[in-house]
């Protein structure tokens, strides 16, 4: 059994879904699906306040295929000698029934979500799972601060006496980086292998755990002031403490953090929640260009914001009014092209019923992460039982990301009938971490200049103790967690279930016409039959 990858000059997909026959060989041209659709770990990605925020009837919404959540510290650690079951009994409860709906989350543990001198208010204590407030664990202290709010605004100000007043306890307490580097172990060892999870944001220190107030290092000005203090305003040698622990912690998750200009030892993802905004085209947009190639190992991901900079002076007050002014969506599109964005948040409280903005939302939908485009395939037409199938494909990433794990991919008999798998073949040697989108997005010919290379896909494998009959050759790419289909391809071709088929084989029978009716082909966007297993 041999498989190979091959990349080769990229040409368009035939049009339409045709099937020839030459000799004993079935080639199939396939055509892609053109509207956008929801596919496993990329694209929008939604929050919800938990115990707040009501799910909507439509829900999963129509692109989202990953969630948000920001998990509070002291509801996974209270003190220091609660065990790691707190983090798992926590995140169950949370995270209850994802995997029914194929949805995956991205944990970002959290202490503070607004300091009160921001204008923070207290967690409700009818919501067990607010989100607002501190969430320091019982034995570590929280911070006092000498910043005082500007009443009603979310600002601070020192009076001139404290000008030199550092901050004590919470961040700033000696025991805090010890404290971390336990709780992250803890962390590791409840979502490094949990199938649930896609990325994990670092988080832990700042508001919303976003890097900032404190800030980790001196690179860029405080929020607060115009200049650093000590003691005050970042906290000295935390950046490597988190680098160290979060590597160590995490061998199989990918790890995201807030800025680009900050980690540059440790190769990690990055969660910029500023997106499309000017005032972070510097800090945000131009320091993630510097990272050169990490999106082909390290996804990138945030949010658009628009409650801030020229989007709140603009006048939006929701993802609706940013993608659809046409200025804003060119900068989002070539933001998402350029920095290879894998998901962005933001919609989670859309109008879905708004066409606009949901083929707006779908373009980008379609630009954000892996879009695997099949144009090409060639099988062996009729084999006998015991004896070696050859199977070749070719395909385009016409996204902006690879796929970030990899996950097997099938090759599979599909009863005629039925649809139903009745033989499946891992492919050896694929690694679809390798099938890259193009580069250098060009914002006058609305292309790639670095155009995606094509890859091509052989696959030679036996198939035995098959009843003689014809059967439906297909595709899939697996989800580990149960080994059902999850990632799909951009096709026409598709059956309800993740499978792309590709037409009819015979094994010990002849086939009359190998093309499969296209009547039989379903809509991926309406499938909302994919899962994975997760067993507690």
């Amino acid at each position: 059994m041999i498989a190979g990858t091959v990349l080769c000059s990229c040409s368009q997909p035939a049009d339409g879904y045709r099937v020839e026959r030459r000799g004993n060989k079935v080639i199939v041209h396939m055509n892609e699906y053109e509207p956008a659709f929801r596919n496993t770990m990329k694209g929008w990605r939604e929050f919800f306040a938990p115990g707040t925020d009501v799910k909507r009837s439509c829900y999963p919404y129509p692109y989202g295929t990953m969630n948000k959540e920001y998990m509070q510290w002291n509801m996974m650690e209270r003190v220091a000698s609660d065990g790691v079951d707190k983090v798992t009994a926590y995140s169950n409860h949370r995270w209850e029934g994802v995997e029914d709906i194929n949805m995956k989350v991205i944990p970002r543990a959290f202490l503070v979500w607004v300091e009160p001198w921001h204008g923070g208010k207290p967690k409700d204590p009818s919501n067990q799972d607010d989100l607002n407030g501190w969430h320091w664990p019982d034995d570590m202290p929280g911070q006092t601060s000498p910043y005082r709010n500007v009443p009603g605004e979310w600002t601070c100000y020192l009076n001139p006496e404290d000008s030199l007043t550092q901050i004590t306890g919470g961040y700033f307490h000696p025991d805090f980086a010890l404290r971390v580097e336990k709780f992250v172990e803890k962390l590791g060892k409840a979502w490094d292998n949990d199938p649930r999870v896609a990325y994990v944001e670092m988080g832990i220190v700042g508001e919303w755990g976003e890097h900032h107030d404190p800030d980790l290092s001196t690179y860029w000005p405080p929020h607060d002031e115009p200049e650093h203090i000590y003691g005050r305003t970042w906290v000295d040698g935390l950046e490597k403490v988190l680098g160290d622990a979060f590597s160590k912690a995490f061998r199989n998750k990918k790890v995201m953090v807030r800025y680009a200009y900050e980690f540059k030892d440790y190769e990690f993802g990055i969660y910029w929640d500023s997106w499309a905004i000017e005032q972070e085209q510097t800090r945000g947009y131009e320091e993630m260009l510097k990272l050169g190639d990490r999106w082909k190992t390290q996804p990138v991901g945030g949010e658009i914001t628009w409650n801030w900079g020229n989007l709140k002076i603009a006048g939006f007050r929701s993802l609706e009014d940013c993608l659809k002014d046409p200025d804003t969506f060119l900068v989002a599109l070539e933001q998402i092209r350029n920095l290879h964005c894998n998901h962005l948040g933001g919609v989670t409280w859309a109008d879905w019923s708004d066409s606009l903005f949901l083929r707006k939302a779908g373009e980008l939908q379609k630009a954000m992460g892996y879009r695997y485009v099949l144009d090409k395939a060639e099988y062996d037409a009729v084999v006998k039982n015991g004896e070696k199938v050859s199977c070749s494909f070719s395909l385009t990433n016409t996204g902006s990301s690879p796929f970030y794990y990899d996950w097997p991919l099938e090759i599979a008999l599909l009863d005629r009938y039925t649809h139903k798998k009745v033989f499946g073949y891992v492919v050896d040697g694929v690694r679809i971490t390798e099938w890259m989108p193009g580069d250098k997005w060009n914002v006058d010919t609305y292309d790639w200049d670095i155009h995606p290379e094509k890859v091509i896909v052989d696959a030679d494998f036996v198939v035995d103790d098959i009843p003689c009959g014809e059967y439906i050759l297909a595709l899939a790419i697996l989800d580990p967690s149960g080994m059902l289909p999850s990632v799909r391809f951009a096709n026409t071709n598709y059956f309800e279930g993740g499978y792309t088929p590709l037409g009819y084989i015979g094994i010990d029978a002849d086939v009359a016409d190998a093309a499969l009716p296209e009547s039989e082909f379903d809509d991926i966007q309406n499938d909302r039959t994919l899962k994975y297993i997760f067993e507690k």
